[in-house]
């Protein structure tokens, strides 16, 4: 009994084979005929290639955006290839040192060596510190750029395109299975209408007469067979281009999708360079005093401040200050307090706070992103600073993390 059901699977698995390849074969005639123009092909209405024409254009660029932006944030082809062998294998990627980071870690190391105390060790420090903030913030760049923008724009292309895709592939077999039913259907009537134009001359004969009259009805039965299977095929692929046209549509979601991927894209990048920017000017200033202090008269004993932060609303020092040895080996430059410093108010308005900011002393105030304050200046103020006010909080605030309101 069951060698018998064994026997009846296989002898059903080598008949659905054979008709498969039957099928196969039978579609490969009718696309190299179409191709040689030997054979009628059905054509998609205009609106459905409207839509596979967008879907082509959407996922082709996708692919490119995809490619260049990955380029632009990894400019390491080895590392990008270390991403994607980690994110095909579904493992998260372990955490690593940006170049910036790397560099800061160099100069606190060589700093540690050359001696701290040292005008060129002190720089080091400073220069370092500085570099080791600026990789952090290429870290967020990178990690919020590929959670808004990358793995969307790939899950797109893994996913909902893979589908629009094998839907298509089974549109074109149902259109080729059309026009193969349609060819059966025109090669079948044609036959029954060459055997009823030239009749047996020897049809008045009883015998030859009822084999003729048999094989006009078969001709005709074959005809009805032929646009039996033709209205089942138009069936199928009427069922199927509705399949791929409602697929094909979504394509307009996918578009506004990627529309608010790609804005969150372009705020990380904002952040990124606001931040950039803003630890830059610490920089400057920071390397200002330190050049200010070595050019005065004590400049073997002077040494850069810790980067703690040195917007102060003076500005930089003015040329020619004078660090003396004692105060500067003694103890650390001090920044001053806002409730210190008592200046004349000019220009108060609001302010809308466009990112998150932490206070590095006790001069700044710490910002929450989509926050008002209010702020103003004051008389010899750095214009790339502003006194923000929250409350009974008072403190200095970047320009560039603001948005001034009328």
């Amino acid at each position: 009994m069951l060698g018998s059901d064994q026997h009846n699977i296989m002898d059903f698995n080598v008949k659905k084979l054979a008709s498969d390849a039957g099928v196969f074969f039978t579609r490969a005639v009718q696309f190299t005929e179409e191709k040689f123009g030997q054979a009628e092909k059905t054509e998609l209405d205009a609106h459905l290639e409207n839509l596979i024409s967008r879907g082509d254009g959407t996922k082709n660029w996708t692919e490119k955006i995809l490619r260049q932006t990955e380029v632009l944030l990894q400019p390491n082809p080895s590392a990008r290839i270390e991403e994607f062998i980690y994110d095909k294998l579904d493992k998260k990627l372990p955490s690593k040192t940006t170049n910036a980071e790397l560099l800061g870690q160099y100069m606190l190391d060589a700093a540690a060596e050359f001696g701290p105390e040292t005008p060129y060790g002190s720089t080091l420090i400073t220069v370092g510190e500085y570099q080791k903030r600026l990789g952090g913030a290429e870290r967020e760049l990178l990690h919020t750029s590929a959670t808004t923008f990358l793995t969307p724009l790939r899950n797109f292309l893994e996913g909902d395109w893979r589908t629009i895709s094998k839907e298509r592939r089974l549109l074109e077999n149902r259109r080729l299975d059309l026009d193969i039913c349609k060819a059966r259907v025109k090669k079948a009537k044609q036959a029954e209408a060459k055997a009823s134009a030239a009749p047996d001359f020897q049809e008045t004969r009883p015998r030859n007469y009822v084999l003729s009259a048999s094989a006009s009805a078969l001709l005709s039965e074959e005809v009805d067979k032929a646009e039996h299977e033709l209205r089942v095929a138009q069936t199928e692929f009427d069922r199927q281009a509705e399949v791929t046209r409602l697929l094909l549509e979504g394509i307009s979601s996918t578009h506004l999708n990627h529309l608010r991927c790609l804005q969150d894209f372009a705020e990380a990048q904002a952040t990124y360079y606001a931040q950039c920017h803003h630890y830059m000017q610490d920089l400057q200033r920071e390397l200002s005093r330190c050049a200010n202090s070595v050019g005065g008269p004590h400049s073997s004993a002077a040494i850069c401040p810790n980067p703690v932060s040195s917007a102060f609303l003076s500005g930089p020092s003015a040329p020619g200050t004078v660090v003396s040895s004692s105060s500067s080996s003694n103890q650390k430059p001090r920044t001053p307090t806002i409730e210190q410093m008592q200046l004349p108010v000019t220009g108060a308005r609001k302010a809308k706070v466009l990112y998150d900011y932490d206070a590095h002393d006790a001069s700044e105030l710490s910002l929450l992103a989509d926050e008002l304050i209010t702020v103003y200046t004051v008389p010899g103020m750095d214009p790339d600073w502003l006194i923000g006010e929250r409350g009974n909080d008072k403190g200095k605030v970047p320009v560039t993390y603001l948005e001034l309101l009328s």
